[in-house]
């Protein structure tokens, strides 16, 4: 990727309504990419991605209308490609450790945990991913997240609570399988 700046690609007043955007913004499409990546560096390569694509597209009427809403949906697709970027890629490195101990592996536990939330959440659905994160990593009440995804207090509730149970029945999978 170069190093262009904002300046070297827009100017003048769209520069600068880029910048206030991005001020606005860039704490939640951050928290959100880390919530569901669980890493700094994928959050930020997020980050970058999502406002990259912005200033080389011409906005959406779905941007125009609710630019919050937009690029929280943009960072949690993004966010999603890397998990599934990142799951194809251990299957290729675990097979070349298939003869290592388990010992020299050196791992934190709650980068374990971490890792075992990702590739659960890479299972479910975009929506509900989006949904749980509003919820748990944003801290959102099910009035807001509705207001900003344009849909009903009602349906998020349900939705909340079959992705709770989503990532229950999971959880109990991968537990049978340790």
């Amino acid at each position: 990727m170069s190093t262009a700046t904002v300046s070297d690609l827009i100017s003048g007043p769209l520069a600068q309504e880029f910048e206030k955007l991005f001020r606005e913004h860039y704490q939640l499409v951050y928290r959100t990419a880390y919530g569901i990546t669980g890493r700094a560096e994928d959050a930020e390569d997020v980050l970058q991605t999502v406002f990259l694509k912005l200033l080389r597209r011409r906005t959406s009427r779905d941007f125009q209308k609710n630019s919050k809403g937009y690029l929280y949906r943009a960072a949690v697709n993004a966010s999603l490609d890397i998990l599934q970027f990142r799951s194809r890629h251990i299957l290729a490195d675990n097979a070349d450790r298939v003869g290592t101990p388990e010992s020299a592996i050196d791992v934190d536990s709650r980068d374990i945990d971490r890792k075992r939330l990702s590739d659960m959440l890479a299972q479910l659905r975009p929506r509900a991913v989006e949904i749980l994160i509003l919820r748990y990593e944003h801290d959102y009440s099910d009035a807001e997240i509705a207001k900003m995804l344009g849909t009903s207090r009602g349906v998020i509730a349900v939705s909340l609570y079959r992705s709770r149970a989503r990532l229950k029945k999971l959880l109990r999978a991968r537990e049978k399988e340790s």
